[in-house]
């Protein structure tokens, strides 16, 4: 019986320190491919390899390890920090973060998913809405900050313009890669939903596209809209959202949703939970998550949405 080899890689930009546990052997290769292919086309077949995800230094190694026909993890930073702490763990070093890795893969592996490359559109989708967002952050901070300069307003208008321009160059990217890969008709299901705009619903795509989610409970914690639970016998903790997701793909949802509580379809579901004495952010949540849910049927299931038999107006995000 042959055991499977289980590797743990901290990665750096430059480095990666790697530990294989079979061999309790340790070395340290250049992060770059020329290196990293003739290392991984050395290993034993169909090694289990967890990495932990670290920006985009980490992709470049994950996709040569798959391509060689390795098995590999893809592990939150934040996941692994709480499992050090957990274990009584005191040191953090690139070595012990590639013992760490290894050892968590060999005791939770049974609840790890094995990476697989998403579609190209995801990746390309997924870079566009991340830099928008990043540009819509930039011009709001910056809007704030000299509103009260009056003698920067012609150059800041002009400023604002030139942002606008590339915002609209992004956008018009954003319509082209889903025109490429096919995907206007899930795009033109999603918008059917009151609140949902073009920008909205791309990103839901995107967010489908990465993974086959088993039920729409699932695809809700992908943005990180997925709730935190802490109760204790009689205590019951405050419910918080976990965050645990992609950021704009919850911001997008957001918008749409405070565009959905001013339409005859969803306002009186946005009053009725008010009612009850819930938080406008609250509800906002809740709206978002019924939003993603029926989303996700539509793409899932493949069929139109049928809207409510009240009047729809205008005012989408």
């Amino acid at each position: 019986m042959t055991i499977q080899p289980l590797i743990g890689i901290d990665v750096a930009k430059h480095e990666l320190v790697v530990y294989r546990q079979d061999l309790e052997i340790q070395q340290t290769l250049e992060n770059r491919p020329s290196a990293l292919k003739p290392w991984l086309r050395g290993l034993p077949a169909q090694c289990a390899i967890a990495v932990e995800a670290t920006g985009t230094y980490h992709v470049a190694l994950i996709e040569l390890a798959y391509q060689c026909g390795h098995e590999v993890f893809v592990i939150d930073g934040y996941q692994l920090n709480h499992y050090r702490q957990g274990i009584g763990g005191r040191a953090k070093t690139d070595s012990s973060d590639a013992r760490l890795l290894a050892r968590y893969l060999s005791r939770e592996r049974e609840m790890l998913r094995a990476w697989a490359p998403p579609p190209a559109a995801y990746r390309s989708l997924q870079s566009l809405l991340r830099r928008r967002a990043t540009l819509v952050q930039a011009r709001v901070a910056i809007q704030q900050s000299c509103a009260e300069l009056p003698w920067l307003a012609a150059h800041l208008k002009r400023l604002m313009a030139q942002l606008t321009r590339v915002d609209q160059v992004i956008q018009a990217r954003l319509r082209a890669i889903v025109r490429e890969a096919g995907l206007r008709h899930q795009v033109a299901r999603c918008q059917a939903v009151e609140g949902v705009g073009e920008l909205t619903a791309t990103a839901l795509i995107m967010a489908f596209l990465r993974g086959d989610f088993r039920h729409s409970d699932a695809f809700v914690a992908f943005p990180g809209l997925d709730v935190r639970v802490r109760d204790s016998g009689k205590q019951r903790g405050r419910r918080k959202l976990t965050k645990r997701g992609d950021p704009e793909v919850r911001r997008l949802l957001h918008n749409a949703a405070m565009a959905a509580s001013r339409l005859p379809a969803w306002k009186a579901t946005y009053q009725r939970y008010r009612a009850r004495g819930l938080q406008a952010l609250q509800v906002l949540v809740i709206l978002a998550r019924k939003l993603a849910r029926i989303a996700f049927s539509l793409m899932k299931h493949q069929t139109e949405y049928t809207p409510p038999s009240l009047n729809r107006a205008g005012g989408a995000t």
